[in-house]
């Protein structure tokens, strides 16, 4: 009564699923039946519910799923006593499901599997079950199962608590004896007269796991039919995947070519015997594909072989150079690994055959016909489309294998000739002729030599005469942007491309003037030396251009005539960046002295103005600790109009991203000599930030903090004391109003505003009456689930409770006691909840590389908080969840610690922690497959 009481109780909470519940009930479920599965009970509901009649499917799979896991997690649970009667349980129960369904099946498959990997009184597993199973052809199928199972589920669960002694012990006794007996009895059920395709396939597949487990050697098969009947079952529709599947798996297990020799010698006439297959299936890809995997699988494994012997393997690559050739762009790519692996060992030889380099002038001849737009654009979905422009840059790497092989100059050339010839045909040329050899030349000039004369010029020459179709401009400009470090080395043909890419903004495509503004950029960071003296030109094409430019495209541009400028001598650049900064800040100074309250639009432009000024300094970054005359008073001009705008505009949240960036740029721009106008940037940084709550406007505030620390100027110490206190009380502020995992970012930004005064101020840091709130704040940032405030909060802490002020040397600094007062008197009264957060954390959501910086904390609380850490631990243990810590880990946990601190031992913290967290993570592991995962 009590196993069936069980039983109907897992019964109502599978039940659930099938009920489309709210999400409250699905997770009440699962979490009950994750603790169902934990229990000790679960072993006899679960053979319970698999033998009873009239118990669902869904829920003998449970059973059997549950099995399955208990024998992974919990065999410790059974008595040595009753193991073998465990099995005896399994057994059966595989008996009763010989039928199926195969879900139950596999799953009571993979529970002896593992029971049988630990149980070591079980002497011979698999005899035992051919015993059982492989007399009677209505049970062989299970016993296929099993054998299938057995070597996948010894080699890849790894989770099973077993030693490597103990697993390379079983693994003898399970795999490496009953090998040979394996490959006996495959034999024979492939032959047995009415043996079923079903039946032949899961032969077939249970020979791929014991292959690919390595315990079934190819050349053990050679004296077998097991490896004739592979590649005749190619000729089966039925047996065709599984088929190709075994002669992969077996192919593979060959690539020790000197101790296989003889089973290849086998196998490659029967892989070319193949080849004409490619014209007879030709309409199938299906069987194609089937056919490329060979092919390559072969290639692959004996591309040693086929180097020293081309003539003899070469079939093999006409074979799969056919695959390349094949219409269907998903086969397509099985066949590259080889040509890539291929060229790379072609690289290393002196010598290469002929037969090679008519293979890969013809590949590459196909892949630039596969890279052609379909002629009906509209015929193709969104979708396809954009997973065919995916798959052109993939085909792309292929033809670099070729310029590996050839000779960039000659692959190069071959694209030319083809647009060459396109083009005399005249107007009835479609563009797609056109377009796919540029992208090919595209997809090549990574492999161009910047010293090049024989191919690139004539690249170069062909481009302005190219058709003015937008797809064929687009693929042209980015030629220019890939062959940019040729063009610096022939720099004639800069006057040529900048006018060809000023045309390219004046399209009226879109993804053509995206095209021109790449192309510029590359061409001014490469040739920025040349492109001094086109300065006028550029500045008066922006001025023309701007207005009529997308603002991706206007920061191309921007940042292009930056890397210009950065190539100027420092005054010259200093004079041409101020033009070019009065320009964009003039937009921004309209918008901030309008009368009227700017619009959405008006606040957009001036945004984007400011991000190309952001773009143009990140290009510049400074120019040294001694700025230019020109640049003596820009600091303050600049600020005058920042100030006013964010004052006016800051509570918008895209203004205050953009001046934000700005700001930061500027900082690093200027240097010190922002020094005068700090006081006031960090003024108007927390008024905004009061008023606004925006966590950009602290994220200055600890760049001002970072950068200008350590100054020693009274009147600015002062001030970052008042802007500590004042940024310190809006927080207080925002966390009575909103929980801390809404404002993540703000949490982060304020605590890296307190990093940089622990690093640089702690005069100002610890004596402050806003110390105990960063503290506090750090410990709420240890709640959110964004690991960069976890960390950023685990650092904080660990750097405070480390300082050197708690453990002084001889002769402290005078301020060391008052700092230590501070730290000891926040962790005393905050050391019970950090602890239970540090804990908490630890064992659930922080990121895993956390570990460190915890064992840092608690050794520091072992040393000096021994007496106070004994009394926390047991509140908080007691709060964790048994469902991530289970009570014995607990308990030996606290006792582990409880003896390090007796001894003094504080290195034996580390291990505790450590096997907490191990023991935490294995847990949660555990319940993250979720009861209704197979």
């Amino acid at each position: 009564m009590a196993a069936a009481a069980a039983a109907q109780a897992v019964l109502d909470a599978l039940d659930v699923f099938s009920r489309a519940p709210e999400k409250d009930a699905l997770e009440r479920a699962n979490a009950w039946l994750q603790d169902f599965q934990h229990s000790s009970e679960a072993w006899s509901t679960c053979n319970f519910l698999l033998l009873s009649p009239d118990i669902p499917v869904a829920a003998k799979l449970f059973a059997a799923q549950t099995f399955r896991a208990k024998i992974t997690y919990d065999l410790h649970q059974v008595t040595n006593a009753n193991l073998l009667a465990l099995r005896d349980t399994l057994v059966a129960a595989l008996d009763r499901f010989h039928n199926g369904p195969k879900t139950i099946m596999v799953q009571l498959c993979l529970a002896i599997s593992g029971l049988a990997l630990q149980v070591p009184a079980w002497e011979n597993p698999v005899q035992d079950l051919v015993d059982s199973f492989g007399r009677n052809p209505v049970t062989v199928p299970a016993l296929l199962q099993f054998l299938t199972i057995l070597p996948e589920e010894l080699t890849s669960n790894t989770k099973i608590p077993v030693t490597d002694d103990e697993y390379r012990e079983r693994e003898a006794t399970l795999l490496t004896s009953n090998a040979e007996k394996v490959i006996e009895l495959l034999s024979m059920y492939l032959q047995a007269p009415g043996a079923t395709f079903a039946l032949q396939s899961q032969v077939f597949s249970c020979l791929s796991s014991w292959l690919i487990s390595g315990e079934v050697t190819a050349m053990s098969l050679a004296q077998t039919p097991l490896l004739s009947y592979a590649f005749e079952a190619l000729a089966s529709e039925d047996l065709f995947d599984v088929a190709v599947s075994v002669i992969c798996d077996l192919i593979h297990e060959t690539q020790e070519i000197e101790d296989n020799m003889p089973v290849i010698e086998l196998i490659v006439p029967r892989v070319i015997a193949l080849k004409p297959k490619l014209t007879v299936w030709k309409d199938d890809p299906e069987k194609i594909r089937g056919l490329a995997r060979i092919f390559t699988e072969a290639g692959e494994m004996y591309r040693s072989l086929l180097l020293h012997h081309t003539e003899t393997f070469y079939p093999i690559v006409e074979a799969i150079g056919e695959c390349s050739a094949y219409p269907d762009l998903d086969i397509v790519p099985i066949t590259f690994p080889f040509w890539m692996r291929l060229a790379q060992s072609i690289g290393k030889r002196s010598s290469v055959s002929p037969l090679l380099l008519d293979a890969y002038k013809a590949l590459m001849n196909v892949i630039i016909s596969h890279l052609h737009f379909p002629a009906e654009l509209t015929s193709v979905t969104g979708q396809e489309a954009d997973s065919f422009r995916s798959f052109r840059h993939v085909m792309g790497d292929t033809l670099k294998d070729c310029c590996y092989v050839l000779g960039t100059d000659v692959c190069l050339l071959a694209a030319y000739d083809l647009i060459s010839i396109a083009m005399t045909r005249g107007p009835n040329i479609s563009w797609q002729e056109i377009e796919a050899p540029l992208f090919s030349m595209r997809s090549m000039g990574a492999e161009v030599d910047p010293n090049d004369d024989r191919a690139v010029p004539k690249i170069m020459d062909l481009i302005p005469k190219l058709p003015a179709h937008p797809r064929v401009r687009y693929a042209s400009l980015l030629i220019i942007s890939r062959y940019t470090e040729w063009i610096n080395k022939h720099p004639t043909y800069i006057p040529a491309q900048l006018n060809y890419i000023s045309a390219g903004f004046e399209d009226v495509d879109s993804e053509v003037n995206a095209a021109a503004g790449q192309a510029l950029r590359y061409l001014c960071q490469d040739c920025k030396q040349h492109l001094v003296d086109f300065l006028p030109q550029l500045r008066q094409f922006s001025a023309l251009m701007g207005q009529k430019l997308v603002q991706e495209d206007k920061v191309q541009v921007y940042e292009a005539i930056a890397y210009v400028i950065s190539a100027m001598p420092m005054e010259q650049a200093a004079t041409s960046l101020r033009e070019f900064a009065l320009d964009i800040l003039q937009v921004v100074h309209a918008t901030a002295n309008k009368p009227t309250a700017a619009t959405k639009d008006e606040l957009k432009l001036a945004s984007d103005a400011l991000e190309t000024l952001e773009v143009m300094l990140g290009v510049i970054d400074t120019f040294g600790d001694v700025l230019p005359a020109t640049c003596q008073n820009s600091c303050q001009e600049a600020w005058a109009i920042f100030d006013l705008f964010i004052a006016k505009y800051g509570s918008d949240y895209d203004v205050c991203e953009r001046t934000s960036r700005v700001l930061r740029f500027g900082l690093n721009f200027f240097g010190s000599t922002t020094l005068p106008v700090i006081p006031a940037v960090l003024s108007r940084m927390t008024t905004t930030f009061e008023a606004t709550g925006l966590a950009s406007y602290l994220w200055i505030v600890s760049k001002i903090f970072g950068r200008f620390g350590a100054e020693d100027n009274p009147s600015l110490r002062d001030s970052f004391k008042q802007i500590f206190e004042r940024i310190s009380a809006k927080l207080v502020s925002l966390l009575q109003n909103t929980v801390p995992s809404h404002i993540p970012d703000v949490l982060e930004d304020y605590l890296r505003v307190v990093q940089q005064l622990l690093d640089h101020g702690p005069d100002i840091l610890f004596p402050s009456q806003a110390f105990p709130v960063a503290f506090r704040t750090a410990m709420a940032g240890l709640t959110l689930i964004q690991s960069d405030v976890v960390f950023v909060s685990l650092d904080l802490i660990r750097d405070i409770v480390t300082h050197d002020s708690l453990e002084p040397p001889a002769v402290p600094p005078p301020k060391f006691p008052i700092y230590a007062a501070a730290i000891r008197t926040v962790v005393e009264k905050e050391g019970l909840d950090l602890t239970g957060l540090l804990l908490t954390g630890l064992v659930g959501d922080f990121p895993s590389d956390s570990a460190s910086s915890v064992i840092t904390i608690f050794r520091v609380f072992a040393k000096l908080w021994p007496s106070q850490l004994l009394t926390w631990l047991p509140t908080v243990l007691q709060q964790l969840p048994s469902s991530t810590t289970p009570d014995q880990v607990k308990q030996a946990f606290l006792a582990e610690v409880t003896r390090s601190l007796n001894a003094k031992d504080y290195e034996k913290v580390k291990y505790a922690i450590l096997t907490l967290h191990r023991a935490s993570r294995k847990a949660r592991d555990r319940r993250r497959v979720g009861p209704m995962d197979g």
